[in-house]
């Protein structure tokens, strides 16, 4: 790719961007989310056209791509949402759109023998004949590497591979992506995780701001290197934290329980305590009841069944500003569904859930200048840029949006404090900022339950780890106990070992 430019009005995705990519090698295109990486893949594959630069594939220039042509000239993209049917079979969904007849019916047969020939070869173990809809995500993926392959693809895209799976599940996907190398596939590895990044490609391209700022051989460059170049300053990689120093109980959930839709229990009799001066990290697959759980909490739901107690009093009796006003705040998942209003400005969101409160309102009129006073204050502390109280909050990037939210919820100084996703879609710096903030937190008393995604960030935050899969809670284990082996096992429903080869 070769100066490619693409603007979508007056933002410019991608600057001028030059990539190259060896035939039969795995490249790493690494960035932080808005560096441009996606745009510039949605080009390559035909999905945007691209305003300046061009494209060549194996030495010819290729003009007007469209998908239908990129899969023609040998590109497969496996994008980061999975595209299956839940109610087609695994070789019904792989047929979808290059399905073959004979006698003027659907011919399965031909397709069959030739997948099962693919199956054999990569060692991509799957059932032509279950169920999209009932494999495990490991498997789904398999199904989408399968498709581009029956599609003859020479060259994978691989669009953030790793963000829902397993640790067994990266660890089987890196086997595939080696074997695929070996048979001469080139493979283009979209990420932000720089130790997957570390461990699986030979050369990688790092973008900032939407254009590149280096491409390295892998093994040239440290974590750290990366970090600098993806952030633009040097970053500490590692979280310091002194040993927690626990004290009371100060939420205690019990056997709480939530039925979904179909009658199916998306919390399973949960129980769970966080004390006061701990970290309790939250693990799980996206989708195993976490985010129900926090919304438990927050005051989203109700649950079917079961207590909580915040310092001994019934939480689930308040309403959500009650819950505020005994100690409770809230990092949420979703910052823009439940965080923030986009359209307000800084200074207005700094104080939201506090606008009926001294200093911010007296007898029922807002307070000017205590509500300014307030938001410098805060994007001052928490470094939030640009740092004007006026700027709309819509207009600041994901990674202010996140502090502005973290800095209006600490600000409460709560004794209890959900952190979900408290890092998502922000940059390294940022997660840097964040993670020092919650230590302090702790440190200061406050009991914190951090609910993410990251498997490294729930290690190391966390004084206390809990899994949960299916809505069930399968263990609660001291940090120092805790591998990254051990909870890929209970991630995925395995107590242990023996269970396993089982």
């Amino acid at each position: 790719m070769l100066g490619i430019t693409k603007h979508f009005g007056a933002l410019v995705a991608n600057r001028a961007v030059h990539l190259a990519v060896e035939r039969g090698t795995v490249h790493a295109l690494v960035g932080e989310n808005g560096a441009g990486k996606s745009t510039l893949m949605n080009v390559l594959y035909g999905l945007y056209e691209p305003d300046e630069g061009e494209v060549r594939i194996g030495g010819q220039r290729v003009t007007r791509l469209s998908p239908a042509r990129a899969v023609e000239l040998g590109l497969g993209m496996v994008h980061q949402h999975f595209m299956l049917i839940p109610t087609f079979t695994v070789l019904e969904n792989i047929v979808l759109g290059i399905e073959q007849s004979k006698g003027g019916l659907l011919d399965l047969d031909s397709p069959r023998a030739q997948l099962q020939e693919i199956i054999g070869t990569y060692d991509l173990k799957v059932n032509p004949d279950a169920l999209a809809g009932e494999l495990s995500v490991g498997m789904r993926q398999r199904v989408e590497i399968l498709k581009v392959l029956m599609r003859g693809a020479g060259v994978l895209l691989l669009d953030e591979p790793t963000a829902v799976l397993t640790p067994q599940e990266v660890e089987e996907l890196f086997k595939i992506v080696r074997l695929l190398k070996s048979q001469g596939k080139t493979i283009v590895f979209i990420s932000h995780k720089l130790r997957e990044v570390k461990a699986i490609s030979d050369r990688l391209t790092v973008m900032r701001g939407g254009e590149v700022v280096g491409s390295h051989a892998t093994a040239g460059v440290t974590e750290g290197d990366i970090a600098e170049m993806m952030v633009g300053r040097k970053v500490l990689l590692d979280v310091k934290k002194a040993e927690a120093k626990p004290g009371d109980v100060c939420l205690s959930i019990q056997d709480v329980t939530l039925v979904g839709g179909g009658s199916k229990l998306v919390l399973d009799h949960v129980d769970l305590e966080v004390r006061a001066g701990e970290i309790v990290g939250l693990a799980g697959v996206v989708g195993n009841g976490q985010t129900e759980l926090v919304e438990v909490l927050a005051g989203f739901r109700a649950p079917s069944d079961g207590r909580v107690r915040l310092d001994g009093r019934d939480l689930l009796e308040m309403d959500v500003l009650e819950r505020y006003r005994v100690g409770l705040a809230h990092i949420p998942e979703d910052r823009h569904k439940h965080g923030m209003v986009v359209d307000m400005d800084a200074r207005d969101n700094t104080i939201l859930g506090k606008q009926r409160d001294e200093p911010f309102s007296r007898s029922g009129v807002l307070d000017e200048t205590a509500i300014l006073l307030e938001a410098r204050a805060r994007i001052a502390q928490f470094d939030v840029r640009p740092p004007r109280p006026d700027v709309r909050a819509g207009d600041m990037s994901g990674g202010n949006q996140q502090k502005l939210v973290i800095a209006r919820e600490v600000s409460r100084e709560p004794r209890f404090l959900i952190a979900a996703m408290p890092t998502r879609g922000v940059d390294i710096g940022a997660i840097e900022f964040i993670h020092r903030h919650l230590i302090e937190l702790r440190d200061s008393g406050v009991a914190i339950l951090l609910v993410s995604a990251e498997l490294s960030e729930v290690l190391s935050l966390s004084d206390r780890i809990a899994v949960m899969y299916e809505g069930r809670m399968m263990d609660v284990m001291a940090a120092s106990e805790a591998t990254e082996q051990r909870l890929g096992l209970l991630m995925a429903g395995i107590h242990d070992k023996a269970e396993a080869a089982h």
